[in-house]
């Protein structure tokens, strides 16, 4: 399996989404991922998030105890509560301080979770039996996607769950809308991929792993398509 080198165009996003979150949108963030009243655009993204996170988990074990998960830009920390509930040693990390912060302080202190600020390919980290890349790599062109899907895979036994944005039609249109709509409602810039394309470029940058399930979920303005690579 070849080893995945970040690029400098991941490094750079990823710094914009850092300053981002944590300059701009923290407090849209923490109220759009509460039980708190939002506009009718964030509810749209909100259904949509909360379906692709039961889809995601649906898909890991129902027991985890004993089991390592990585939870690779954890947010404000969701779906690394509900691993951890299910028994998993979870590590949750995220570019953002602010949403860890939030997710430090709504988690229980008993489910042991260990919150993190940095990068999700950090080799400190160690190895895991399951990883998920919940909405974490939609800013990404498809080469880096790729690139950190493959460095992920290396320390991963037994699947790694990620999503991306789909290449269509009504997404760029929608996009293309969401520009006329105030600032704070906006996200950083997402980059629609060719499903097609990303299957082939996992499948030769990662040959010892095959892809299984495939979930897209579209809602409103929330649209985004879920995979799971798993070992050959």
């Amino acid at each position: 399996m070849a080893t995945a080198f970040p690029s400098t165009s991941y490094d750079d996003r990823r710094t914009r989404l850092e300053t981002y979150f944590d300059r701009t949108a923290s407090k849209t963030w923490e109220r759009l991922t509460s039980d708190a009243p939002v506009s009718g655009i964030r509810a749209t993204v909100r259904a949509g998030r909360d379906r692709m996170r039961d889809t995601l988990l649906s898909w890991l074990p129902a027991d985890m105890t004993g089991l390592r998960l990585l939870d690779a830009g954890c947010g404000t920390g969701a779906l690394a509560v509900e691993a951890a509930r299910r028994g998993a040693q979870v590590v949750a990390i995220d570019v953002a301080g602010s949403l860890v912060g939030v997710a430090r302080e709504r988690a229980s202190a008993g489910l042991g979770i260990d919150w993190r600020v940095g990068d999700m390919l950090d080799p400190a980290l160690g190895r895991f039996d399951h990883v998920v890349a919940m909405d974490s790599l939609i800013h990404y062109g498809a080469f880096d996607i790729v690139d950190v899907v493959a460095g992920l895979a290396e320390r991963t036994r037994s699947s790694v769950l990620l999503t991306f944005a789909p290449s269509t039609r009504p997404l760029v249109v929608m996009h293309a809308i969401g520009k006329l709509f105030p600032r704070a409602d906006r996200a950083p810039a997402i980059e629609p991929v060719r499903e097609r394309l990303l299957r082939t470029l996992i499948a030769g940058a990662v040959p010892s792993a095959r892809i299984g399930r495939g979930e897209r979920i579209a809602s409103g303005f929330y649209t985004s398509h879920a995979l799971e690579l798993l070992p050959r």
